[in-house]
């Protein structure tokens, strides 16, 4: 790279990183303080009543006069020994280190001797009300943005093509359980299937049965060694002789080169999925991607939300939101459990063919799961928390991603009807990741 010119050399090529425009808000960032928004909270606690939470915003721009009230599922009672206190309330309600707001003024409307089942409450909705406050600034910031007649024509007839229809569900099976009838799995329009599971023969009559009912896709590793690149494309070949494929996720961009070597064997056959892990951030890596011969796009679960709803106006290319599920924090060379830097065949199998899963635990006693891949050896660390978003927020996504580990078959039939209806799935065991934060 060269830092003075502001350039990134890749082979030939030279990609320009330097703008007037952008150094001129780089500067002024720094020179100003960045101060968090401020808040004015109501909160009202009556016995055999839910709670509300009204929380109001009295800055400027496109935070000015926004108004949000939440109601609580838990209704506080009458207290027998200790009551709840208003400081405790405050205290919880204060708690606003990871987002950019903060309650400048906090008034409790608490009736006297009210004890509160679960004070996770209170933090709960806090999370609510603020995730209310983001979403109509966003609606805000989008009204206040000024187009050119044919800038705004572009948009408008991006926005009517992708919210034509309600967006449709594709599945990701980041494992087969063998207790679990996955043909049951009902109102998904596209379901991905980790490429390790095709290599295991005691799976081929449950893949072809999946893959008859549904539109499979065979979800390529994020991790391909060199060593094993044969392997995996005679993998890849003798999956497509075996069973009805639709297409692929690829996770890495070396899997480009996939897509030219099937394309001239079977030319417009199948679709290419780019995976959120090719760092799919802004509308330029949406529009390279598509010149590369994807047909659909992930975008990265690690933006927050003003920087995924910008994305609506690239309209080259269809795009894919991960609405739920345990997301990856970390792929490592190694076997955890035989705790060796190679597979056991038999170990390997053995993990693939039990319900029993394996969790890291940290120090907070946080679980954090584990699924090993015994062709490679590479072992796939998740999140101890459950992503989640609602789906409302990103009606322009043409594709809506569950994500699924280890919920049953009912459970994941129930989770794809509640996003069908535009409502997230929320608690304790739930995160919304950086949706809130500004990144």
């Amino acid at each position: 790279m060269d830092r003075m010119k502001g350039n990134i050399h890749v082979g030939d090529k030279v990609f320009r990183t330097n703008s007037k425009a952008l150094e001129t808000l780089a500067r002024e960032s720094y020179q100003k303080e960045n101060k968090k928004i401020p808040l004015l909270a109501t909160i009202y606690i009556q016995q055999g009543k839910p709670i509300q939470l009204t929380v109001k915003t009295h800055t400027s721009s496109i935070y000015q006069n926004i108004e949000a009230t939440v109601f609580s599922d838990i209704i506080p009672i009458k207290a027998n020994n200790k009551p709840i206190e208003k400081q405790r309330i405050i205290a919880q309600l204060q708690k606003t280190n990871n987002t950019h707001y903060v309650f400048e003024k906090i008034n409790v409307q608490l009736e006297e001797n009210t004890f509160i089942p679960s004070i996770s409450v209170i933090n709960q909705l806090r999370r609510n009300v603020l995730d209310q406050i983001t979403t109509q600034a966003i609606q805000n910031m989008n009204r206040s943005i000024s187009f050119s007649s044919i800038e705004q024509d572009l948009e408008q007839k991006s926005i009517l093509s992708n919210t034509s229809s309600s967006p449709k569900i594709a599945l990701l099976l980041n494992n087969l359980l063998p207790t679990q009838d996955y043909t049951k799995i009902e109102e998904i329009d596209a379901l991905y299937i980790p490429l390790r599971f095709f290599a295991n023969r005691k799976r081929e009559a449950e893949l072809v049965a999946l893959t008859q009912k549904n539109k499979v896709f065979i979800y390529m590793p994020t991790i391909v060694k060199e060593n094993y690149k044969n392997i995996l494309n005679n993998l890849v070949e003798t999956s497509i002789d075996k069973f009805h494929i639709s297409g692929f996720v690829l996770s890495n961009l070396s899997s480009s080169l996939l897509i030219k070597d099937l394309e001239k064997k079977y030319p417009h056959r199948f679709a290419y999925i780019a995976n959120y892990t090719l760092n799919t951030y802004n509308s330029y890596t949406l529009k390279e991607l598509a010149q590369l011969g994807f047909h659909r796009v992930t975008v990265s679960p690690e933006l927050d939300k003003g920087s995924l709803l910008s994305l609506h106006k690239a309209s080259h290319i269809a795009k894919e939101m991960v609405i739920y599920g345990r997301l990856p924090i970390m792929s490592i060379n190694y076997c955890l459990l035989g705790r060796t830097n190679h597979c056991y065949p038999t170990c390997g199998t053995q993990c693939q063919e039990k319900d029993t899963f394996f969790y890291l635990k940290d120090r907070l006693g946080f679980l954090f799961p584990i699924i090993p891949d015994n062709i490679q050896t590479v072992t796939t660390i998740f999140n101890s928390k459950v992503f989640s978003a609602l789906p409302t927020d990103f009606s322009f996504c043409n594709y809506l991603r569950i994500c699924i580990l280890n919920e049953s078959v009912t459970e994941i039939n129930h989770i794809i009807q509640t996003i069908k209806e535009g409502k997230k799935i929320q608690g304790k065991d739930f995160t919304n990741g950086n949706l809130n934060r500004i990144i």
